[in-house]
């Protein structure tokens, strides 16, 4: 990611930090209504679901500078995912939910460079945990 679009991810999650919680419900809105059957992956209490996520999210935006801190903390979520039953088709879902969430959320602060930053940065995220589920499944068969 360029520094520009760092920043542009940066200060649109800024928006949402004080709206965390709805933010977060409306992304599992948006999720559960692309692809209903990714209800059943969740099995916990939704609020803390919901928590955990923007922890994360905000936690991983506070790391994009240090790609060697980032990529480790990206591959035991991806590895951890695979347990959970998470796929790889399941990530574009939860790429299109992200984006609609911050279009929902973020209005008319939701520019095209705003858009692509954060397509940007899922692209990372997603293919780092992806791989990391790859190589979690490929150590079960073995």
């Amino acid at each position: 990611m360029t520094p520009v679009q760092i920043g542009h991810v940066r200060r649109s999650f800024a928006l949402l930090e004080p709206i965390a919680p709805q933010a977060a419900a409306l992304f599992y809105d948006n999720l559960f209504t692309a692809d209903p059957e990714l209800r059943k992956l969740f099995q916990g209490n939704m609020a803390q679901q919901a928590h955990r996520l923007m922890t994360m999210i905000g936690a991983a935006i506070d790391l994009l500078e240090q790609p060697d801190t980032l990529a480790p903390v990206l591959r035991k979520l991806g590895a951890r995912h695979v347990n959970y039953g998470v796929r790889d088709a399941h990530y574009d879902t939860v790429g299109g939910a992200l984006l609609k969430t911050l279009e929902q959320g973020l209005g008319k602060a939701y520019t095209d460079e705003v858009h692509a930053a954060w397509v940007a940065l899922y692209r990372v995220v997603s293919a780092t945990m992806m791989d990391a589920a790859h190589g979690a499944s490929s150590a079960k068969a073995a």
